[in-house]
């Protein structure tokens, strides 16, 4: 069975972006071992899953990305994508595909192909939503050396307590701590 791995940036109080959707406060000066470690976790991964929102945004980005040879634009570019919409009645993209079927459903189907492993991006709505069908089995937490105060939560969704387990816990010299956790009961 593939393994689907979240990899999010966060502040340090447990946001992914502002209360606007600002990403103002993204720490992007990343040294070689952050790289290393991002290189070390998408290797494996053959499928990109995206919401709607970040896919308009991110999809787009990377695709000019590649043209000025932006590190990581190929893996990002050429890595088949998934789209979770309710609205989209097409792709808009190359290399992507809709899926507009139930979430836990179609991500279940997606576990159950053969293939590498697969990697969330987001957008908060989408993350919060496998967060709270505990479709995750591991979540890469990227946090930033910045609190904002307020913004856009990832946890909110959940309705009773869960539990994960620390699987490394790694600071990079940009200033980054990673969290890598695997939650201790999968869906």
């Amino acid at each position: 069975m593939r393994i689907l791995k979240l990899q999010v940036q966060m502040t340090m109080d447990g946001f992914i972006a502002g209360p606007q959707g600002e990403m103002d406060w993204l720490n992007m000066n990343w040294t070689d071992d952050i790289k290393d470690y991002v290189t070390k976790i998408t290797d494996p991964v053959d499928t990109i899953l995206l919401g709607k929102n970040l896919a308009m945004g991110f999809i787009p980005y990377w695709t000019e990305a590649i043209k000025t040879q932006v590190e990581g634009s190929e893996k990002m570019v050429y890595t088949p994508k998934v789209v979770f919409s309710k609205t989209l009645k097409e792709c808009l993209w190359e290399r992507s595909s809709i899926a507009s079927g139930e979430l836990s459903s179609e991500i279940k189907k997606l576990k159950a192909q053969s293939g590498g492993d697969m990697i969330a991006y987001g957008g908060g709505q989408f993350v919060s939503s496998l967060i709270q069908e505990n479709l995750l089995d591991e979540l890469h937490l990227f946090i930033n050396p910045v609190a904002i105060g307020k913004g856009m939560p990832i946890f909110c969704s959940i309705n009773e307590k869960r539990q994960y387990r620390l699987m490394s816990a790694t600071a990079f010299e940009c200033g980054i701590v990673v969290l890598k956790y695997q939650p201790l009961i999968n869906a």
